[in-house]
């Protein structure tokens, strides 16, 4: 199949006209025309003689396309072309793109952001809280969403009656830890049974002990997250491991904004994370 043909054929254009060749790179954020899937640029290798590149989505799903003509870049045509050679001292990185929101939706231009409704995002805490914002921030704008912190879920029962969850009021909670057997499961399990719970609160839950494993290792430049000793705050252990300030509120604080800083997009994040952001979003605005 001669796929080098696909865009200058394209009836739509002028005859003569061409479209524009650009290097392919990490954090790029394309469509592929014919099956419509939109992801980042994650991986580029070349296989059988073709350049091969994985795009994964918003949700941490990949998959694989040949280099060359069907290509969207910020909804325009382009030909795909093998990555350039690197100049001296450039390192890769993921980046945001102009057509594209941190969560990697179509960024709404002159749209304003919605009066805020009465459902809402709960999570555990403030860094919780800070790491949804910076990614999906723009779109719970769009969609009048405010996202709100717990502090912990210990008292979850309570402060779900206290909301009174109806149609129209509704919440998604996102819990730290939520795991089969754990005092977390065991929390959310006994607040689902609150009057008006059912079919209006959603409670979901990634692995984590904490949000800040939900940043790939490979943003910060490590293979892992360090192990933490039992018996050892867990924020105190990873600063402690990284050689960064971890004796006071402050110091962990800091390390925090360290390492929220180095989220640019969704594709700086784990998979099992974005899924459930993308569960809540979904719940929230499509009642």
């Amino acid at each position: 199949m001669a796929f080098d043909t696909w865009g200058p054929q394209d009836l739509s254009a002028p005859a003569k006209r061409q479209l524009p060749e650009v290097a392919v790179q990490r954090g790029m954020v394309l469509e592929d025309v014919q099956s419509g899937w939109v992801g980042e640029v994650t991986r580029v290798e070349k296989s059988g003689g073709m350049h091969i590149v994985s795009l994964e989505d918003r949700r941490g799903k990949t998959k694989s396309f040949q280099l060359g003509f069907g290509f969207l870049l910020e909804g325009q045509a382009i030909r795909l072309m093998p990555p350039a050679t690197k100049a001296p001292g450039s390192t890769p990185g993921s980046s945001l793109q102009p057509g594209r929101t941190a969560s990697g939706s179509v960024r709404v231009l002159g749209q304003r952001a919605q009066v805020a409704k009465a459902s809402r995002i709960w999570v555990e805490g403030k860094h919780d809280a800070e790491l949804v914002e910076k990614v999906w921030g723009d779109d719970l704008r769009i969609e009048g969403i405010v996202v709100e912190p717990l502090h912990g879920v210990d008292d979850l029962k309570s402060a779900i009656a206290e909301f009174s969850p109806g149609p129209g009021r509704r919440l998604g909670i996102l819990v730290d830890h939520l795991v089969a057997g754990s005092k977390e499961s065991r929390i959310a399990a006994e607040a689902m049974t609150v009057p008006g719970a059912a079919g209006n609160v959603l409670i979901v839950g990634h692995p984590y002990v904490d949000v800040w494993q939900a940043i790939r290792p490979k943003v910060l430049g490590i293979e892992r997250w360090p192990d933490v000793p039992r018996g050892t705050d867990w924020k105190t252990g990873i600063l402690t491991a990284f050689g960064w300030p971890h004796e006071t509120a402050e110091d962990i604080g800091l390390g925090w904004q360290r390492l929220l800083g180095a989220v640019r997009t969704y594709a700086d994040l784990e998979a099992s994370l974005l899924g459930r952001v993308e569960e809540v979003i979904d719940f929230l605005t499509t009642a």
